[in-house]
């Protein structure tokens, strides 16, 4: 009988989680560059099989992979999982099938029959290994200095698109927040106590395998009524916005005064309702404002972070 892989995670897992959470790639479309890189780490490598492995709770997601045919991978099964341990080092496994850490995993003995695997882990600026690139291969082997070379600088490059995401995602953001509270076109002529505001960050959770399942236009469709749903909950009078972030299944709201509490449980409960209406599972994350004056982005930061404790408490969905 096989043995139950046990689960190994980074001491530090509470905060790697987070990094990956600030990066808001997990479950977004395809991409070709991404595509791209893959298919040269697999071609430099000589490899039939080449990930690109974000290490998420409970399971390992592909951003983008070649040779092999699923998207996720619980993450107890994950030779990646082994791989992020080690942030700067590059991880080479001649053969899995006679290390015992991997000899009993499902990529060993199931249907691809992996034998040996490369990576080198994805890591952010402050030193947390959010994912891995890695080649696989269905024969023990080693790669070449060049090769290892290679795969280094691949994973650079792989950092800086992601990087280059994480920019775009914060961009997109101000570009939600732009029309909230404009500042008033005469001065005041004594000061006025600014009122308090709530911001909330509405993710669809699985977005990309909705897409792949159900079609993008069937998707944009259920996420344009969700999103009228969510806007007819709020106080547009009062200051009120909602907006999606652009190409990503969120939507920020900043819900103004001091009734706006009720209304974040009226965007909540629309939130829980998805699932039997759109089959949409969506998680909510919330912060409000200390004092009336403070930033919107200081806030928004404070409802991220709340977003990813939402996440660790709900824990991810099993994979399919």
């Amino acid at each position: 009988m096989a043995r139950i892989p046990q689960r190994v995670v980074p001491a530090d897992e509470r905060a790697r989680q987070h990094a990956l959470d600030r990066y808001h790639v997990v479950d977004t479309p395809t991409e070709t560059v991404y595509d791209d890189l893959v298919r040269i780490a697999a071609h430099l490598c000589d490899a039939p099989i080449a990930l690109l492995s974000l290490i998420d709770r409970e399971r390992q997601w592909f951003k983008a992979r070649i040779g092999l045919a699923e998207h996720e991978t619980p993450r107890n099964v994950a030779v990646c999982a082994h791989a992020i341990l080690e942030p700067d080092e590059l991880m080479e496994v001649s053969d899995l099938a006679r290390d015992p850490r991997f000899a009993f995993l499902p990529i060993v003995i199931g249907e691809v029959r992996a034998r040996f695997y490369a990576s080198v882990p994805l890591t952010t600026a402050d030193g947390q290994a959010i994912g891995t690139l890695c080649v696989v291969d269905r024969q023990p082997r080693t790669l070449g200095p060049e090769q290892r070379e290679w795969l280094r600088s691949l994973g650079r490059i792989a950092m800086g698109l992601l990087d280059g995401h994480a920019r775009r995602y914060q961009d997109d953001v101000e570009a939600a927040l732009a029309d909230v509270r404009p500042a008033p076109s005469e001065p005041s002529p004594a000061p006025v106590a600014k009122e308090p505001f709530l911001i909330a960050i509405l993710e669809v959770q699985r977005f990309a395998s909705a897409v792949e399942r159900d079609g993008e236009r069937t998707v944009e469709k259920a996420l344009a009524a969700l999103e009228s749903r969510l806007e007819a909950c709020l106080d547009l009078e009062q200051g009120d916005r909602i907006n999606r972030v652009s190409a990503s299944a969120e939507f920020v709201a900043v819900l103004i005064g001091d009734a706006g509490a009720s209304r974040l449980d009226a965007l909540r409960a629309i939130a829980g309702d998805e699932p039997g209406r759109s089959g949409f599972s969506v998680l909510v994350g919330s912060a409000m404002s200390d004092e009336g004056d403070e930033a919107l982005g200081a806030v928004f930061l404070r409802a991220e972070a709340d977003l990813s404790r939402q996440k660790d408490a709900a824990g991810a969905p099993p994979a399919e």
